[in-house]
């Protein structure tokens, strides 16, 4: 006996919806197993004490100490991979020239164009506001 249109429609929502309620539940659990494992070592910090008066200045000390170690160790790296960008930044500049070159020239055009209009635009605007002032200006001329 087969089963009409209607029906198969509302077990595919139906199985559709378990899947995404047994999905849902599996996130959920893998989440908090991650966070428990993320948190195990977690100390929490007392700032009251961490921020006084008396140990905030040793604790930026310390902590820019830790920081200056660090940059100090991977100096070379940084070093390393500065020289690295360079070097290929030169290269794709030497080998798109011509490429930035037409680029540059047609975003000059358009920028051109683009004010050309603005320019137009306002004047349109501010058409009397311009005449007004230069008459004054013309005026100022003649007086001195």
């Amino acid at each position: 006996m087969p089963m009409n249109l209607e029906e198969l429609k509302k077990l595919r929502e139906e199985n559709f919806a378990k899947h995404k309620k047994k999905k849902k539940e599996y996130y959920l659990k893998s989440k908090q197993k991650n966070q428990q494992r993320k948190y195990k070592d977690y100390k929490a910090i007392d700032y009251s004490k961490e921020l006084n008066s008396e140990n905030f200045e040793k604790n930026i000390k310390i902590i820019a100490k830790k920081q200056k170690a660090h940059i100090d160790d991977r100096k070379e790296q940084i070093l390393n991979k500065m020289e690295e960008y360079k070097e290929k930044k030169q290269n794709y500049y030497k080998e798109n020239r011509e490429k930035r070159l037409e680029y540059d020239k047609a975003y000059r055009e358009k920028k051109k164009e683009e004010l050309k209009a603005y320019r137009k635009e306002y004047y349109k605007k501010n058409k009397e506001k311009i005449l007004q002032k230069q008459r004054e200006k013309r005026k100022q001329n003649k007086e001195e």
